[in-house]
């Protein structure tokens, strides 16, 4: 047996050090540094090669990149488009994915529907269990219509006994259900932990890309909304997913942050219901199905959300503050923004809001965080501010700096197609987006290079 040796380590950031800390110097939290004791012995063993390759005994030697032969291997597509959108184009063999999302907002729903799909398919799918047994899951595999012999179902925590049986029945799927249960034997801290986490992962890992096993990995989440376990957690994995929303909405978002196969940044949108989730065909639509007409405080603005345009309501609400210190508050939409746009309103045009309340939301749930909406957050807080309403049927697009000037944006013209599809007249766009492209028939496109020329051109 090898020499052992205590360490004390993060459980936020995975910091290490040799003795005991009241504040980590890593992240800073207080009371996170816990004891764990590993063994010290020989390193991991050999690397992985890359996807659908054996391990082996020889050691890897560098050849140039133009003798490297591509093996060109098409994804393979579940019946969900949204989900296909959001990996890629499909998912791709050898892949190791991570899922994160609150508790109860359907993580695991949309894996068993995704594991069905892939079985009807003729794909072996291996479902690994280790927060419900084998008859929890199949209680709520009967209440979605799933039932597949290419589905197999087992419920283990035992990182060794979940290698051993990959290795016996050959799965082309492997879902892990999550990965803050599992734990390696020949490690002693606590399952959940850093070190556990890590080591997990590692070995998850190897065996998707020597084996060319494509893996789902459930991660819980923190209170502040991250996938909890080391940061390292999310630098390790291919592609790491987000999914979000209200758990007394029925509609759930699935964000791609990291994707090593694709766009980053892309949205897939679902519906919960009691058959399980079903995927939104035209987001946009369901985002402005409740909008109030005549409201001041209203503007809708077409957002890239990936490779997709995505029309969504900005709303705003100004009011006289009773404080010393006006509050700013806003749900979808970065803080620091609103606070920036308001001293443009403010300094640029003349618009008196030091001692206003303001409140700001992005309908639907929404995460917006690209430069091209700061127009029409400024429209919105404006137009509440005098109570003046904008037109229902206009549309806002443009980035609004520092000096009052509404910048170029990119993709302009799928924007406008998505809002000329659902009906809206007006597009109020910067100046320099107009040239280079043909506009569509039935809307009018007014370039504005101020917030000024935006403000009269919208409430005056």
């Amino acid at each position: 047996m090898g020499k052992r040796k205590t360490k004390f380590i993060c459980q936020e950031c995975g910091y290490e050090s040799a003795k005991w800390m009241g504040k980590c110097p890593g992240c800073g939290q207080w009371n996170k540094m816990v004891e764990e004791t590993e063994t010290a012995g020989k390193g991991r063993r050999g690397a992985f090669m890359g996807a659908g390759t054996a391990s082996s005994a020889i050691a890897a030697k560098p050849v140039p990149i133009t003798s490297i032969k591509m093996v060109s291997e098409p994804r393979i597509h579940t019946d969900l488009m949204e989900m296909n959108r959001v990996l890629g184009g499909g998912v791709v063999k050898g892949s190791l994915v991570l899922i994160g999302g609150d508790p109860g907002i359907g993580k695991s729903t949309l894996l068993l529907q995704v594991s069905f799909q892939l079985a009807r398919k003729n794909h072996s799918v291996l479902y690994i269990s280790g927060e419900e047994s084998m008859r929890q899951t199949k209680l709520r595999a009967e209440r979605l219509g799933v039932a597949s012999d290419k589905l197999l179902i087992y419920s283990e925590t035992n990182l060794e006994e979940i290698s051993r049986t990959i290795e016996n029945t050959s799965p082309e799927f492997v879902i892990v259900d999550s990965i803050q249960t599992v734990y390696h034997p020949d490690i002693t801290s606590a399952p959940g932990s850093v070190s556990q986490v890590r080591e997990c992962t590692a070995e998850l890992m190897r065996i998707a890309k020597t084996k060319g096993v494509a893996i789902f990995i459930v991660g819980h989440v923190t209170k502040e909304g991250s996938i909890a376990g080391p940061r390292l957690l999310e630098h390790m994995v291919d592609t790491v997913l987000y999914f979000e929303g209200e758990r007394h909405h029925t509609y759930r978002i699935l964000r791609a942050v990291k994707n090593r196969f694709g766009s980053t940044n892309e949205m897939g949108i679902f519906e919960m219901k009691e058959s399980g989730l079903e995927e939104v065909a035209n987001p946009s639509e369901i985002f402005l199905e409740e909008r109030s007409q005549g409201a001041s405080g209203s503007t809708v603005v077409a957002s890239m959300e990936g490779t997709r345009p995505v029309l969504v309501e900005v709303q705003a609400l100004i009011s006289p503050s009773s404080f010393g210190n006006p509050r700013r508050m806003a749900t979808g939409i970065d803080h620091n923004r609103v606070s920036l746009l308001m001293a443009v309103l403010e300094k640029r045009v003349g618009l008196l809001l030091a001692n206003q309340d303001a409140y700001l939301k992005v309908a639907g749930g929404v995460k917006l965080d690209e430069p091209a909406i700061d127009l029409a957050i400024a429209v919105s807080i404006a137009s509440s501010f005098r109570d003046r309403p904008t037109r229902p049927s206009d549309c806002m697009i443009g980035e609004v700096g520092l000096t009052g000037e509404v910048r170029r944006v990119s993709r302009i013209e799928q924007r406008v197609q998505e809002a000329v599809k659902l009906g809206f007249e007006r597009i109020i766009l910067p100046a320099n987006n107009l040239g280079g492209w043909t506009a569509p028939k039935g809307v009018a496109l007014i370039g504005v290079s101020t917030v000024s020329e935006a403000l009269k051109v919208t409430l005056d």
